[in-house]
C-alpha cells in the first residue's frame, strides 16, 4: 500500500458515505471504512454501498476493525487496531485472500505486526487528532525518521502509511522519512473544497513517489 488513504469520518456536514464519495471523486484510490461509533448492521450496510462507489472509481477499500464485515461484502481488506483481533487470528479467518493492516506507534509494535504477517502499518499519531480517542504517544518527524530507520536496520520492508492529525503542509517533510504513504480524514473534510483538497493532496504525495 502507497499513496493517500482516506479514512472516513461523520461530520455535521458529511456522513460517512457521502465523506467516501468526495474521496473518490478526488481521486483516491483507497478508503478505509471507519465506523467507530456505528452497529454492526450499519456497518454492514454502509460498507456495500461504500464497496460499489469504490468498483465504481477503480479504488480499493478497507474495513476498519471488523474482520466479519471484510470477509461478507468481499472488500480488499481490514485494518486492525491494538485492541482488535489479533492479524494472526484475523489471517486464519481470511486467508491470503485480504489485506491485512495494523496499528502501531513504536517501532517494537511494528516487529510484533510484521511477526504476525501484517501487509502494511498504519504508523502514528503524528501530533494530536480529535478524531480518535485513547491516543498514543505522538511521533512527529523525528520518531518517523527512527522508527524507518530501525525497520530498515532489521530488514523490515512493511509498507508504512503515517497518520494522525497531518495536514497538507506537513506531507513534504513526512513523505521524507521514508514512509509509503500518508492517511488523512478531518484534512480532507474541513476543507472549503475537500474534492480539490483531495486531488491537491493526491498530486502531492504522488510526487514524492517518483
Amino acid at each position: 500500500m502507497k499513496g493517500l488513504l482516506f479514512i472516513s469520518h461523520q461530520t455535521e456536514k458529511y456522513s460517512y458515505l457521502q465523506s467516501v464519495q468526495i474521496a473518490l471523486e478526488g481521486g483516491c484510490k483507497q478508503i478505509q471504512l471507519r465506523m467507530k461509533e456505528a452497529d454492526l448492521e450499519e456497518i454492514q450496510k454502509t460498507g456495500t454501498e461504500s464497496l460499489k462507489l469504490c468498483n465504481q472509481y477503480e479504488a480499493q477499500l478497507y474495513i476498519d476493525d471488523h474482520v466479519s464485515v471484510c470477509e461478507e461484502i468481499g472488500a480488499k481488506g481490514v485494518h486492525l487496531g491494538k485492541l482488535d483481533m489479533s492479524p494472526s487470528a484475523a489471517r486464519t479467518i481470511l486467508g491470503n485472500r485480504f489485506i491485512i493492516g495494523g496499528t502501531a506507534n513504536t517501532f517494537e509494535d511494528i516487529r510484533k505486526l510484521d511477526e504476525e504477517g501484517v501487509d502494511y502499518i498504519g504508523l502514528g499519531p503524528f501530533r494530536f487528532t480529535s478524531t480518535k480517542k485513547n491516543l498514543s504517544p505522538i511521533i512527529g518527524l523525528e520518531g518517523y525518521r527512527r522508527i524507518i530507520n530501525n525497520c530498515r536496520e532489521r530488514h523490515i520492508h512493511l509498507p508504512i502509511l503515517a497518520i494522525g492529525g497531518i495536514t497538507i503542509n506537513d506531507i513534504p517533510e513526512i513523505m521524507q522519512t521514508g514512509v509509503s504513504g500518508i492517511a488523512l480524514s478531518s484534512t480532507i473534510l474541513n476543507a472549503a473544497d475537500p474534492v480539490a483538497e483531495t486531488q491537491r493532496i493526491v498530486n502531492l504525495i504522488n510526487t514524492y513517489q517518483q
